[in-house]
């Protein structure tokens, strides 16, 4: 696999590969020269390396040696197969972990400034900072809160997926359904052809979307989860494809060109969506806890601060979970930013905003 071309990219951003990282050829985008300080970003899904392009140069402006790799399942990075009835334990969270460890290791990086995280991505930063704080020495989680470790003996409440399929209309939780056997091939083939369908998608999680008013959810039941948008919580008979087709935008965006779009299209034409969606099915079917109960009661000790969009539903879509994250997981947090004119996708729509805060907390 060749890297990206780098006449896709900003000025001052550079892509290579890098071989034997923990059984991966990662594709990697840099800005900076190395030796300077490091930081790592760490994308979300559906997304890419190419999702961080418009804060790499404000970081690199600043001193920093800016890595952004395309995560196992994605993109450009080799090594990795994502059949649905292939072995879940390369795509669990603390192989994932293992992957950044190794790829620092390739990169004689010995630890980091700090590591970002957004959507996927802030679960893999924070597990990377509360399991080895000696490497990830400051952690920025963006637009998805970390509520900690799993409990031991978590109290058994009634099966709200049930109670969702119950609802008139009713629903079902998106992570579950991307966990099914037939999500990755709906979204491979959407009906309205991939441009259109990544476009719907982008755009309903956006602030350009005027139905993303978020507010906090008093609790994981199916009568409050069912205030989310259908892009959290579907229709229960829905593809993700049917789900945001109604919501399609007459045309592109200024924070996501058509030319932008056309990379995501490009790379999720030639990798399908399987690799991505492995980590739901970790999530979701207890793969993950079973190895994360061990670190039940620990917290993230390194300095912590969460970034988000105002209008990102994202932060709520597991309730009560903000909150922990600032009173409980976190030992040092240094505070909550939500950037208005942002949605899920921050970094992209708002990406002056967020270098301030990544600065000002670096």
């Amino acid at each position: 696999m060749m890297p990206m071309d780098d006449g896709l990219l900003p000025r001052g951003l550079r892509a290579r590969m890098v071989p034997d990282v923990n059984g991966l050829n990662v594709h990697l985008l840099e800005a900076g020269e190395a030796g300077r300080p490091a930081i790592l970003l760490l994308h979300g899904f559906p997304e890419l390396a190419f999702s961080w392009r418009k804060v790499m140069p404000g970081l690199a402006a600043a001193g920093f040696h800016v890595i952004a790799p395309d995560l196992r399942g994605y993109g450009r990075t080799t090594g990795w197969v994502a059949e649905y009835d292939a072995p879940l334990a390369p795509f669990q969270m603390l192989n994932i972990v293992r992957d950044q460890l190794a790829l620092l290791d390739a990169l004689g990086i010995a630890a980091l400034h700090g590591v970002v995280g957004h959507d996927y991505g802030s679960p893999v930063a924070a597990w990377c900072a509360l399991v080895r704080p000696d490497v990830f020495c400051r952690v920025a989680l963006m637009s998805s809160p970390f509520a900690g470790p799993p409990q031991r003996n978590p109290p058994q409440g009634p099966d709200v997926h049930a109670a969702l399929a119950a609802l008139d209309p009713p629903r079902k939780h998106y992570q579950w359904y991307y966990a099914e056997r037939r999500a990755a091939a709906d979204m491979d083939h959407p009906p309205q052809g991939l441009p259109a369908f990544l476009r719907a998608y982008y755009h309903q999680k956006s602030a350009d979307w005027p139905g993303n008013m978020p507010f906090e959810l008093t609790g994981w039941t199916a009568e409050e989860l069912a205030k989310l948008p259908d892009y959290y919580v579907m229709p229960l008979h829905a593809t993700m494809p049917e789900a945001v087709r109604p919501y399609a935008p007459a045309g592109e965006a200024p924070w996501l060109t058509d030319a932008e779009l056309d990379v995501y299209v490009g790379e999720y034409a030639r990798t399908g969506f399987a690799g991505g969606l492995q980590s739901y099915r970790c999530a979701t079917g207890g793969a993950n806890a079973a190895e994360l109960v061990l670190f039940s009661g620990r917290r993230i000790e390194v300095p912590a601060t969460f970034i988000a969009g105002a209008s990102d539903w994202g932060i709520h879509q597991f309730p009560l979970a903000l909150a922990k994250m600032q009173a409980q997981t976190c030992a040092d947090f240094r505070g909550l930013h939500l950037i208005e004119g942002a949605g899920h996708w921050v970094q992209q729509e708002q990406p002056e905003a967020v270098v301030e805060r990544l600065l000002n907390f670096f």
